[in-house]
């Protein structure tokens, strides 16, 4: 069979082994060997979702394959699929380079998640329409024209949740949304701040966990190494926010309320303590109703996500149970479906 993606393989075969193929990207390949002096290949293949890694034995037909073949290579891998004590498995595995439609099908992660990353790249650019503050507003505008390419490219993980290609805009969409939720909730929360904050509390990933522009490996860099996302996030507001201060413009904000200089100190904050406490890696707690809150909507998309993917790929340990996967506390339980009257 024609397994949609890796995740689609993942699931398929958590319970039995399967025969298929996959479209991938070579990400990185090393040369290794076993204690007795064995040569192997350790090779990692991505799509836009997911990433696998196997093992090429050296009497395998795909290890000569795989030897001559480049980095980010488009190959199709035919096998029969199983996961073991040791990992994936691929058993009686051959590769062949993909034609440029099957690299176009796999660069773009497949119909229904390059449909729901559009529809949230609409959905942050409405939101970001419906601001009322000019000030917001414009910076907001400015994020999105300056680095649209790189944000919607960039992972908002490395792993855990949205660790994939375009990774970000689902997870700033899911956050703007939950921001438009808890405002409505909570109606004395400045709602253009608030989702000012959700939009770059996580810009530094476009750095921290960039992907090249034709590649679905995320590499490591000394900017995200050295700064990290918030660091670079603040930033990046800063830089922002100094180029849209023209003299005209100063001019015409020192007449607006709240004062200016402290909208951009309210939204850096945002994104200085997005994180929660001093042990997740902000620099300082939330000490504002926003701040409380873009924490909390930040936290909840990416645990709703994790869960979903933990739904997709982790084992079944009896029916409606799936094994959980780390940082969730405990095992996934399938939820109870809404009731529906008519049925």
């Amino acid at each position: 069979m024609q397994y949609d993606s890796i995740s689609h393989l993942q699931t398929e075969i958590a319970d039995s082994p399967g025969y298929g193929t996959i479209f991938a990207q070579l990400a990185r390949k090393s040369t290794k060997t076993t204690k007795t002096g064995r040569p192997y290949l350790e090779v990692n293949l991505a799509d836009v979702a997911a990433n696998i890694t196997l093992k090429i034995w050296d009497n395998s037909d795909a290890y000569s394959t795989f030897t001559g073949l480049q980095e980010e290579t488009g190959i199709a891998a035919t096998a029969t699929w199983q996961m073991s004590e040791y990992g994936l498995e691929a058993t009686h595995l051959e590769v062949r380079p993909l034609s440029p439609e099957e690299e176009s099908i796999m660069m773009s992660g497949g119909a229904e998640l390059a449909r729901r990353q559009e529809e949230d790249w609409d959905c942050i650019c409405d939101l970001v329409d419906s601001l009322q503050d000019p000030r917001l507003g414009q910076l907001c505008r400015a994020m999105l024209e300056n680095f649209e390419a790189r944000f919607r490219r960039a992972g908002a993980a490395r792993s855990v949740h949205h660790a994939r290609r375009g990774g970000l805009v689902e997870h700033t969409a899911g956050v703007m949304r939950s921001a438009v939720a808890i405002c409505t909730a909570y109606p004395t929360l400045n709602r253009d701040l608030l989702l000012a904050g959700a939009l770059f509390h996580d810009c530094g990933k476009m750095w921290e966990n960039a992907y090249p522009e034709h590649g679905l490996a995320m590499p490591y860099a000394d900017t995200g190494e050295l700064l990290g996302h918030i660091s670079l996030g603040i930033e990046v507001i800063n830089k922002l926010w100094t180029r849209l201060l023209t003299d005209e413009r100063k001019s015409a904000w020192e007449a607006l309320e709240p004062p200016t200089d402290q909208v951009r100190l309210h939204l850096l904050h945002l994104v200085a303590s997005h994180h929660g406490s001093l042990e997740f890696g902000s620099p300082v707690v939330p000490k504002t109703p926003e701040a409380i809150a873009l924490n909390h909507a930040d936290n909840l998309d990416a645990k709703l996500e994790m869960m979903r993917h933990g739904f997709e790929t982790g084992a079944s340990l009896a029916p409606h149970i799936r094994q959980g996967k780390r940082p969730l506390p405990g095992n996934l339980v399938t939820p109870l479906p809404t009731f529906n009257q008519a049925e």
